[in-house]
């Protein structure tokens, strides 16, 4: 059944702000606004750029002011096999067409798609809803020996069209006659983030991780790190719930950001890597909380981005740690496979004459580049479970936080961290804002929040822990993996990512905010260095 009927019309004191913040609950303050169709597209070409603008301003603007839908939760999950389902494609832009593949042991189903927003605290609205579509258990995957890849390649259930539906992040919710829920995730992608903060998911990652199948780019089907696949498939469902790396490490941020009421647009490191494009112009780029492969292709966009005057904000840790390939899926559809060999790289067919599009780890030979000349920070271990440590209270992100130099927010650095490593390439000036001890694996460290800025203007934040857009949560309801941070934690953290978004919304920060003195020596001492030069020495995790 063809499922595209059914669409839904539709600055205090220290104490004082923390303690205030912390009764209220992180995430719970104030509204803003926005819209489905724009008269911009409607119009076309033939509107001014400024009646365009407007006109999408004004669009999002009502589409922000909409009522939200609370019930856009799973209730039951049910047995693995009770309803599943993959999208053939990882974005889309508003109005085009997406297929769904579902499989379900219940006579029916329905979907539901829900965008993620403030809306009054609701959180999501329902866009659109379907008919009643046939239920069918489809055929075992398909399983390919070489790189151990699971393929579902199931028939489309059923064709969505996105006709009318506001760019955003998006859950699309299967509905099973027999009770049980699943979510298939889905960006709607803008066409273009000049002038805007572009909220950069990371579906890679998503993918890197999922089990479904029994195989990952971690494990095989025995657990094993040694029988892992070596290339994973966006043609199959996520495990779980479907959506929980989306749910844990974006969609806070998702949140927050359509709560303040800046112009946002939205892509996937997948798409950025398809099309640059979309990061002409943007205000800032912000990578969320998990965002650990990415290709060299979106590595050079987003640092060209940067260069011409894009802030970068990197929420989480671990990020652009592993170098990808991405490869076509069943008849030939464009960026359907992660490709990964990791520590079997000299087994990756690349090595003999693309040494550069080895899929290893960025610092890595053959071609050792890493991540920390993008966001200042390098990936050091896991796991970890320590304290945030404030350095540098009167820095401008930590604004109306009311912290002061030593505060501490327990549980905020985990279970992944960052930190700045003198002597690897790091840029330069470079301010360590925050700088929390910690114990991983038995070694002393740190975690370092930091920033910095280039000549275009550009202003760089990485938090060092892939906690942060967790804590966002911390202190409600919202998630039940919050590790024991309290809604203090919460409203440190949701004050500071406001400080940043809107300081990066507003163009380049370097000419906006005072530019950064570097500290690298004083935190770490006077025989370290802090200019870009190459290295690889840091700690890395092990399969996990």
């Amino acid at each position: 059944m063809n499922g595209e009927q059914g669409r839904i019309p539709g600055g205090l004191g220290r104490r004082g702000f923390l303690g205030a913040a912390a009764a209220a609950g992180a995430g719970a303050a104030g509204v803003a606004a926005t819209g489905c169709d724009s008269a911009a597209e409607r119009s076309g070409d033939r509107a001014r750029p400024s009646r365009r603008a407007d006109a999408a301003r004004r669009a999002e603007e009502a589409e922000r002011a909409r009522p939200g839908h609370a019930d856009w939760r799973i209730r039951s999950v049910g047995p693995p096999d009770a309803i599943e389902g993959y999208a053939d494609r990882v974005s889309v832009e508003p109005g085009e067409e997406v297929g769904l593949h579902v499989s379900t042991t219940a006579p029916a189903f329905r979907v539901s798609a829900y965008r993620i927003g403030w809306y009054g605290g609701a959180q999501a609205r329902l866009v659109w809803r379907s008919g009643r579509v046939d239920g069918t258990k489809q055929g075992a995957p398909r399983f390919l020996d070489t790189t151990r890849t699971v393929r579902a390649d199931w028939d489309r259930s059923l064709r969505v069209r996105t006709r009318n539906w506001p760019a955003g992040a998006y859950l699309l919710r299967l509905d099973a006659s027999n009770g049980h829920q699943r979510y298939v995730p889905l960006i709607l992608r803008s066409r273009q983030a000049r002038g805007r903060t572009l909220l950069m998911h990371a579906p890679a990652t998503w993918q890197a991780y999922n089990t479904w199948g029994g195989y990952s780019l971690y494990q095989g089907q025995d657990g094993a790190y040694g029988t892992r696949s070596l290339a994973v498939s966006f043609d199959r469902p996520y495990a779980g719930s479907g959506a929980e790396k989306f749910l844990v490490y974006e969609r806070a941020a998702v949140v927050l950001a359509e709560r303040l009421g800046l112009p946002l647009a939205y892509t996937t490191g997948v798409d950025v890597h398809l099309d640059p494009g979309v990061l002409k112009g943007a205000s800032a780029v912000v990578s969320l909380g998990h965002d650990e492969y990415w290709t060299p292709q979106q590595r050079q966009y987003v640092t060209r981005a940067r260069d011409e005057g894009t802030n970068l904000a990197f929420l989480g840790a671990n990020t652009c740690f592993r170098r990808i390939r991405l490869e076509p899926g069943p008849g030939g559809a464009p960026a359907r496979t992660v490709v990964c060999y990791k520590t079997a790289y000299r087994d990756d067919p690349y090595l003999v004459n693309r040494r550069d599009l080895v899929t290893t780890d960025f610092r890595q030979p053959p071609a050792p580049d890493p991540e920390s000349s993008l966001t200042g920070v390098l990936y050091e271990g896991y796991p970890t479970d320590a304290p945030y440590v404030v350095l540098d209270s009167g820095h401008w992100l930590f604004a109306g936080t009311g912290v002061d130099d030593g505060d501490s927010f327990d549980h905020l650095v985990g279970v992944e961290y960052d930190r700045v490593t003198p002597g690897d390439p790091t840029p330069a000036p470079l301010r360590i804002i925050a700088h929390s001890p910690l114990v991983c694996r038995g070694r002393h460290s740190h975690s370092d929040s930091a920033y910095y800025t280039v000549a275009s203007g550009a202003g760089v934040f990485a938090s060092g822990t892939m906690r942060w857009v967790e804590a966002l949560m911390a202190g409600t309801r919202e998630n039940g993996r919050d590790h024991g941070m309290d809604a203090r934690t919460g409203a440190f953290v949701t004050r500071t990512t406001e400080n940043l978004l809107r300081a990066f919304a507003a163009g380049p920060c370097g000419r906006n905010k005072p530019r950064p003195k570097d500290n690298v020596r004083a935190v770490y001492g006077p025989g370290t260095r802090n200019r870009p030069e190459s290295g690889t020495g840091a700690v890395e995790r092990a399969s996990a």
